[in-house]
């Protein structure tokens, strides 16, 4: 394998295997992490140049374990004891250990109770999601603070924190069982699937996207599918996210403006990723209880599929989304019913049903439920009113692309 990407492609897959293997030896996530970390950077300066060794994953054990013990030692001497457990064993023969490749240690591939662990309830959800990043998905904090528009130092605090969580808690790589096992991959699910949507729709910034973050949640999912391939909601997952990503060459103009779904170029989607979405949840959905995820895929798909916005199955859409609702209640379902219901039974009846979701004090500022009521009134002809909701809306956004978008909005209507 040559080539920086190749490279990063590789590391990436090796980071949770390596670190799963480091962490179940010696049983200290944080100073386990930070180790693996300054192995795969090292690993991303040498390899390029050097060429990537006959067991990759083998050099990155060795280099990190070598790393683990010297950060051991560090905090030893800070901590004037000498009770961390690397260091009852020697060096020559941890190193041993870890330059083994073909040891059954090592081929042990401990990634979905690594996910569990970054994912713990204990953690905060902002902590899951850059712990999951970092610590399973190989990307540096610089990275990470860089793909959510924060400074570096608040995500490392922030991911300093998770460790410290982890530490305290004494939280351990020994997988759950049972109910608990459900609802840990139902976080991990979940903290992928927030991930995406960062990525596909950033919060803020100058950028409508942010390609790494929906690119690294899709690789993340695979991975999990792969771990969990009998778990309908996770393939729901992973193809809720081929069919959505597969529209992200076409919503943004030479400017980077924003394209409403109606106005994209159908032609510049990417069919490779629709055919793989569309035939994963076929074979999904027979399977039994269709959750949540499958049926955001479900609809994804119907839109995919449709040759041009005019020839979409809106009564398709609205029966998945009555669906959705029974089966995830939220408000973010019901406003995306709304609309359904106004393309099948006209924009009042769309509206009767945001005049509910107004009433929530915290969503009747939300600047989606604004965006909607104001194209919703201006599919009435009420071009007055759709301006002004146009121009609240753009006021309550955090992303310039959408903020530029709804101004022009209101602009056209006068």
């Amino acid at each position: 394998m040559t080539g920086t990407q190749g490279v990063e492609d590789l590391l990436r897959t090796c980071a949770p295997q390596v670190l799963g293997a480091l962490v179940r030896r010696h049983g200290t996530f944080d100073l386990c992490e930070d180790a693996v970390q300054e192995a795969l950077i090292a690993a991303a300066r040498q390899w390029p140049e050097d060429g990537v060794p006959e067991h990759p994953r083998g050099w990155l054990l060795t280099v990190a374990t070598r790393r683990f013990v010297d950060l051991v030692r560090a905090e030893a001497a800070r901590r004037r004891r000498e009770d961390a457990v690397a260091l009852a064993t020697p060096d020559s023969e941890l190193l041993a250990r870890a330059a083994d490749d073909d040891a059954p240690d090592t081929d042990r591939d401990d990634s979905l109770s690594l996910l569990f662990l970054c994912c713990h309830p204990d953690l905060s959800p902002p902590s899951r999601i850059a712990l999951t990043l970092r610590a399973v998905g190989g990307l540096t904090t610089a990275q990470i603070a860089a793909a959510f528009l924060v400074p570096e130092s608040t995500m490392a605090q922030r991911i300093s924190r998770a460790k410290q969580t982890i530490r305290a808690g004494g939280l351990s790589l020994a997988p759950p069982e049972g109910e608990d096992r459900t609802a840990r991959l139902a976080e991990v699910r979940h903290v992928l699937y927030l991930v995406f949507n960062e990525g596909y729709t950033a919060s803020g910034g100058d950028a409508l996207t942010a390609p790494e973050l929906s690119t690294e949640a899709i690789r993340l999912t695979r991975m999990l599918h792969r771990l969990v391939p009998d778990d309908a909601e996770t393939a729901g997952l992973l193809a809720l996210m081929l069919l959505t990503d597969a529209r992200r060459p076409a919503r943004t103009g030479p400017h980077g403006e924003l394209v409403p779904l109606a106005e994209q170029d159908r032609g510049s989607w990417d069919g490779g990723l629709i055919a793989e979405g569309v035939e994963l949840l076929g074979r999904t959905l027979p399977r039994g209880r269709v959750g949540p995820y499958q049926l955001q895929a479900a609809i994804a798909a119907v839109h995919d599929e449709a040759p041009s916005a005019e020839a979409t199955d809106w009564p398709q859409i609205l029966a998945l989304y009555e669906l959705l609702e029974h089966a995830g209640p939220n408000p973010m379902v019901t406003l995306n019913r709304a609309v359904a219901v106004a393309m099948v039974h006209g924009p009042r009846a769309g509206l009767d049903l945001l005049d509910g979701l107004a009433a929530d004090r915290l969503l009747a500022r939300n600047h989606r439920l604004l965006a909607t009521r104001a194209h919703l009134l201006e599919l009435l002809g009420e071009k007055e009113d759709a301006a002004l909701a146009y121009r609240e809306a753009a006021r309550h956004t955090t992303s310039a692309p959408e903020r530029r978008h709804l101004t022009e909005r209101a602009r056209r209507l006068g």
